[in-house]
């Protein structure tokens, strides 16, 4: 149990590290100007980009933050292994408290006294969590679940190209929330598993309902954060990668708080969703503050220089 909290906890760290890192990526390699401008309008130029991914390959911040990915991929499987979904998936969205103090510290971006209060209120929502949730196993599920969640893969990819095609001012938060629900498909996927040998993987549907749904997801991220904010895009992901695997895993797979501790699982839980959501408001106002900096006379302005190719208007005066 105490192993299942510690990766759980260690895969929040290296995805909120990752965001970072992809986000200098996606500033480097995008070639899409045009959605940086607010209103832009949707069509063939704002679609999902596949060459993204391979122009991010040329940047070292993404193929490093792709092996920090990895290592938190397994953390999650290892802590979905023992600990309901609620609980694993909350602990994860405190990937975006690291995400905030990172930012801080890569992309130069001033956190207020209200954004650290959010990264207190994140841990100690995932500490409320970590001491209520209840030891689970591996859910034996019917087909007609497995092809629920093969359905879902398939209309959170027809959504995300949908949603590639809105203004940019939607098109961050609409992409980063299909990519969430992506990511939801892809912990509940894990969370069937029976086990992790390679006759299991390759017999069970869910293993490949996990794979279909991580790089759909990836891809999906990726693009939000293409001429958007990582705070926003990141908090969008959390909303929806966290409740609705909570809401299944209650309803059919038989994830349960430790007795008598309920309502402190419940507690646990908003604060750490509503504090990581609050990371991203107020982290969105600090970009728009720098955005209006940016503006001053050219002898004021941040070098053109800048590391990562980030815009003026994510970083904070020196």
């Amino acid at each position: 149990m105490l192993a299942s909290l510690v990766a759980a906890l260690v895969s929040a760290f290296c995805y909120g590290i990752a965001a970072v890192m992809q986000a200098i990526a996606v500033r480097s390699a995008s070639n899409r100007p045009e959605l940086v401008d607010a209103g832009a309008p949707g069509g063939a130029a704002a679609a999902v980009d596949p060459g993204l991914i391979v122009r991010m390959l040329r940047q070292w911040p993404f193929i490093v933050s792709i092996f920090i990915d990895l290592t938190g991929f397994v953390a999650q499987l290892v802590a979905l292994r023992r600990l309901p979904l609620f609980a694993v998936q909350a602990i994860i969205a405190s990937n975006l408290a690291v995400t905030a103090v990172f930012a801080a510290w890569l992309m130069h971006i001033r956190l207020t006294w209200r954004e650290w209060l959010a990264v207190v209120g994140v841990v100690i929502g995932v500490g409320l969590l970590g001491a209520s949730a209840g030891p689970q196993g591996a859910a034996r599920v019917g087909h007609e679940f497995q092809l629920g969640l093969i359905v879902a893969v398939v209309g959170v990819a027809v959504a995300g190209l949908a949603a590639a095609r809105l203004p940019s001012a939607a098109r961050t938060p609409v992409l980063g929330a299909v990519a969430g629900l992506g990511y939801a498909v892809l912990a509940v996927s894990a969370r069937i598993l029976p086990g992790f040998t390679p006759h299991q993987l390759i017999r069970d549907p869910a293993a490949y309902t996990l794979a279909a749904a991580g790089i759909v997801s990836f891809m999906l991220y990726a693009s939000a954060l293409e001429g958007g904010s990582v705070t926003v895009a990141t908090a969008a992901v959390v909303l929806t990668e966290t409740a609705p695997p909570a809401v299944v895993g209650l309803l059919f797979l038989g994830d349960a708080t430790r007795h008598g501790l309920a309502g402190v699982a419940v507690l646990g839980f908003l604060l750490a969703v509503i504090c990581a959501v609050a990371l991203a408001r107020f982290g969105e106002g600090s970009e728009q503050r720098a955005d209006r900096r940016s503006a001053r006379p050219a002898q004021e302005s941040v070098p053109a220089g800048r590391p990562g190719g980030l815009r003026a208007g994510e970083v904070t005066d020196p």
